[in-house]
């Protein structure tokens, strides 16, 4: 019987060489310039969508706040009337939120304003991500009187 020693490859030819490595870090390096911006206007669209959904939260509880008590609070008395009593409201039947008065998705206060320009009811404002009136696209205001 013939008997056959098993063939031993090359040593050192198991690593990567540098040009595959550099292969390998530009094609990441491509993708992430092109999904890296995509994703980026996708959190922007997330933090105007959560800011809607914090200001529908506060006119709901202000309406609840509103027939318990037959007023809107107060500039002065602001948000903060929906987490603690204010001084000489009667009928108060709060907290109206579950938790303290967030900030808006840029880490603002929300401006609220009562009597409001836009009717009845009181407005509420976030100014986006620049935090100032006006603007446009991750910069545009979400305010209380649109649905958007």
């Amino acid at each position: 019987m013939n008997q056959q020693k098993p063939r031993r490859g090359r040593r050192g030819q198991a690593g990567v060489t540098l040009i595959e490595m550099l292969v390998v870090v530009t094609i990441i390096a491509l993708f992430a310039a092109i999904v890296a911006p995509r994703m980026l206007r996708k959190g922007d669209a997330a933090r105007q969508t959560a800011a809607r959904a914090q200001i529908n939260s506060f006119m709901t509880a202000l309406g609840a706040y509103k027939l318990d008590t037959g007023i809107f609070p107060t500039n002065e008395q602001g948000l903060k009337a929906l987490r603690d009593k204010p001084q000489g409201i009667n009928n108060w039947q709060g907290p109206y939120l579950p938790q303290e008065i967030p900030v808006d998705p840029w880490g603002r206060p929300y401006s609220y304003k009562y009597p409001g320009e836009h009717g009845d009811e009181p407005d509420i404002i976030s100014y986006g991500a620049d935090g100032q009136a006006g603007g446009e696209a991750i910069n545009t205001d979400i305010v209380s009187w649109k649905s958007q």
